[in-house]
């Protein structure tokens, strides 16, 4: 198994600036405005799935239709130009129902914040994937009756017991603060995120020792989470970008 001096170094190494460029992260990193930078995070890691260039430059277009305005454009409520606008599943009847949610409740609260932050403070024995259903159980509730998969693979359903990576990584940006992350939530601490979980960083973590369960899904999340508590029990998702970054790296040098 990996040893912390190792895993710390490899953490060191790679959670920096130069791989904002190559990651959705990029999209918060426009903006200064707080409703700027949480809807921005939000809507990319929705769309963070695939092929990676193939998603930042959909995420590139519809930051475009945007105007770059993101909290002025969702709350401003026309989404007639994201008329023809698709992602491989989810078409522009998917995602222009979840503007019309954001439009909502960003006119009618503080937006996503006033959502997770009463949706984690309300999670009996701070259960953190209880909390994720709760922030996704008001996104269904307001979806429209016709609603398609491709919403529904938007906002994934965390009691099917997938890893929930998108989510665990928006919730990462908002809360860790750091080169990468903006930190810009403070009722959750570094302590309580759980890993964003793909292919790569299952991957990694299994190669390193760190994860001994063969699926990619919520339950593996939870291991790898608490055995990376061994190692920084008050920032655990901090190996994060290391183990991503350096699984990309391996593959590439083996190509």
């Amino acid at each position: 198994m990996i040893t912390k001096t190792e895993l710390d170094n490899l953490a060191e190494k790679y959670e920096n600036t130069d791989f904002i460029k190559n990651d959705p992260v990029q999209f918060i990193h426009r903006y200064k405005n707080k409703q700027d930078i949480e809807i921005a995070g939000f809507i990319s890691s929705l769309f963070a799935y695939g092929n990676r260039k193939m998603f930042i430059n959909k995420l590139d277009d519809l930051f475009s239709r945007m105007d770059n305005d993101v909290a002025n454009y969702v709350k401003n409520g026309d989404f007639a130009n994201l008329k023809g606008f698709e992602y491989r599943f989810s078409k522009d009847y998917d995602i222009i129902p979840m503007f019309n949610i954001l439009n909502s409740l960003y006119n009618n609260s503080n937006g996503l914040e006033e959502l997770f932050k009463y949706s984690f403070k309300t999670d009996r024995g701070n259960k953190y994937d209880e909390f994720l259903d709760k922030v996704v159980d008001y996104f269904y509730a307001r979806a429209p009756r016709k609603a398609g998969q491709g919403f529904y693979h938007l906002i994934p359903n965390p009691k099917k017991g997938g890893a929930m990576k998108r989510m665990n990584m928006f919730v990462r940006w908002m809360v860790r603060k750091t080169s990468v992350d903006k930190g810009i939530w403070t009722f959750m601490r570094p302590k309580d995120l759980y890993i964003p979980l793909d292919v790569h960083v299952a991957r990694q973590s299994r190669d390193m020792g760190l994860l001994v369960r063969k699926s990619n899904d919520y339950q593996a999340v939870r291991e790898l989470t608490f055995k990376l508590k061994e190692f920084c029990p008050q920032d655990p998702v901090k190996y994060d970008f290391a183990m991503f970054a350096f699984g990309v790296e391996l593959n590439k040098n083996k190509k």
